[in-house]
């Protein structure tokens, strides 16, 4: 992995993680792929940031970045990743496994990230013996973080991960992840791969955990209805940049480019027979190794013109108050749900 940093602003005391101009390229068969694009983030302490986009769109690969867990063969990276003041390119490898103490991933699938053959007390404790925690404060903590999702260790100590349900699994998954004590945990699709009776469960139990250890959240997610719930602040990602980005309210609520629109009307509403189906779109998504001129989204936009092709537009302060990379953002004063289904 190679690293050219960019001149960075000081770190604001507030702010527990901030990203300046990261930007992710993968070279695939001598192509440049350009995965993540100039995107600056912050996160404060206890702060639940959500990142929402189309399959494709860089989350993950901002998620991934942040613990350097991309691989490191045809990959480059340049920008700034600073975790409380450090910055985590200048670490070494010694130096970032320490870091992954205080920041954790939950895995869309977490019967993949477990080994079959351990037994579930071994799996939860494996981060606390990578940190050198002693073996008897591991099982402490062990057992705290399995009743922090629901199990008694008693329960589940001997068993293998086949015996678990899915849901059981992304608790147990939870448990791994509290285990160590992080201050951020990265949640990628944490609820995509279970049932819809499962899902609210994982989800609120992620948000009384984060509020009983005043955790700071980035939740991944390509549903809007699922981030909505859980996120204090949200930035929508579009072919590896951010084109808005703000409160939950004010993105859905008042959601200001057309490309976040267009992923709102894709959430079912309440009432099916008042429901908007959104219009198919005319043109395919653009390619990730020779994007558009200008803006990305234009040759998916209805507001698109001469202007869109020319000039790149840069996050700037919408109307409403959050901040929109668009030359025409939407300006309704009606709220975008109330609009959708009359």
């Amino acid at each position: 992995m190679t690293n050219t940093r960019l001149p960075v602003a000081g770190t604001s005391p507030s702010r527990l993680l901030e990203i300046e101009n990261l930007s992710v390229h993968f070279s695939r068969s001598g192509k440049l792929m350009r995965a993540v694009d100039g995107v600056s983030l912050h996160v404060a302490a206890g702060e639940t940031l959500g990142l929402v986009g189309e399959s494709g769109s860089g989350k993950t690969t901002i998620g991934r970045a942040l613990l350097r867990l991309l691989p490191e063969a045809n990959t480059q990276w340049q920008g700034s990743i600073r975790y409380q003041g450090t910055d985590l390119a200048s670490l070494s490898r010694a130096g970032m496994r320490g870091m992954r103490g205080r920041m954790q991933m939950i895995f869309q699938d977490p019967v993949s990230s477990f080994n079959p053959r351990r037994r579930i007390e071994d799996i939860v404790a494996e981060g606390l013996v990578i940190q050198g925690v002693p073996k008897a404060e591991r099982r402490t903590r062990v057992e705290a973080a399995l009743a922090d999702v629901g199990f008694a260790l008693a329960d589940v100590a001997g068993r293998k991960p086949h015996q678990f349900s899915g849901g059981q699994c992304q608790r147990i998954a939870i448990a791994r992840a509290l285990a160590v004590q992080p201050d951020l945990i990265v949640c990628d699709e944490p609820v995509a791969s279970l049932d819809v009776s499962v899902q609210a469960h994982v989800i609120n139990l992620l948000q009384d955990i984060r509020e009983a250890r005043r955790l700071a959240m980035i939740f991944i997610s390509h549903d809007l209805a699922v981030v909505k719930n859980v996120s204090d602040r949200v930035a929508v990602l579009y072919m590896g940049k951010v084109v808005e980005m703000g409160s939950g309210e004010q993105i859905y609520d008042r959601p200001a480019h057309p490309y976040t629109r267009k992923l709102l009307e894709a959430v079912p509403v309440v009432d099916a027979s008042r429901k908007l189906r959104p219009a198919a779109d005319q043109q395919a998504i653009p390619s990730r190794i020779r994007p558009p001129s200008g803006c990305a989204f234009r040759t998916r936009c209805p507001r698109a013109v001469a202007r869109c092709g020319e000039e790149e537009p840069i996050l700037t302060p919408a109307p409403r108050g959050q901040m929109v990379a668009c030359h025409f953002p939407h300006d309704e004063t009606a709220p975008f749900s109330t609009a959708r289904q009359a």
